[in-house]
């Protein structure tokens, strides 16, 4: 009985946390490919750091994938795949030339981590191969996306408030609106370049 009527308790927490919850959709246009949008941090308001590590690849001379969007204070893993040494570098995150990093070059089936402890846009490149480009995006919340390849987006869960929402692609300028929760909302960008 005891159990029973905390399970009921458990479940009627969970529809009322869901219940304050809504969901950001919309398009990103002016633009071809990926981009990410996210929503900034409420003043004050930090997340936990997630538990997963994404994997960024270095295969047939490219970083797979090429955009890769985490919340503040991931790992990320990089691999390489191939068959020659990699390097992987950036002068900046979020355009702050301070954060630059060079994670040195290695071998074929190797990885070594890094931490991104701040938010924006993170250039990859490669001192072996100038070829070379990818991208992590550090959101600065647990509330983001990739859009697809025709601009479309949804971000789940989002707790009801107004915040501000960013939009990021490639080569473009940054786009940010207010956006009011309360069930679904939807925000649109139009970037340029």
């Amino acid at each position: 009985m005891k159990r029973n009527v905390l399970v009921v308790v458990a479940v009627l927490v969970v529809l009322s946390l869901a219940a304050n919850a809504g969901t950001i959709s919309g398009k990103v246009s002016g633009v071809a490919g990926e981009s990410v949008v996210y929503v900034e941090a409420p003043a004050g308001k930090t997340f936990p750091a997630p538990t997963q590590q994404p994997v960024i690849d270095q295969k047939g001379l490219m970083f797979h994938p090429h955009i890769v969007v985490v919340q503040q204070g991931t790992t990320v893993e990089f691999l390489n795949s191939d068959s020659v040494a990699h390097n992987v570098f950036w002068i900046s995150i979020g355009g702050n030339k301070k954060l630059g990093h060079n994670m040195g070059t290695w071998p074929k089936g190797e990885k070594r981590p890094f931490k991104f402890d701040n938010p924006g846009a993170v250039p990859l490149l490669c001192n072996v191969h100038p070829e070379m480009s990818g991208y992590v995006v550090v959101a600065p919340t647990a509330y983001f996306a990739l859009t697809d390849k025709s601009g479309e987006y949804k971000i789940e869960n989002v707790p009801d408030g107004s915040y501000k929402v960013t939009a990021w692609h490639e080569g473009a300028k940054n786009q940010t609106k207010p956006v009011a929760v309360a069930g679904d909302s939807k925000a649109d960008f139009t970037l340029s370049k």
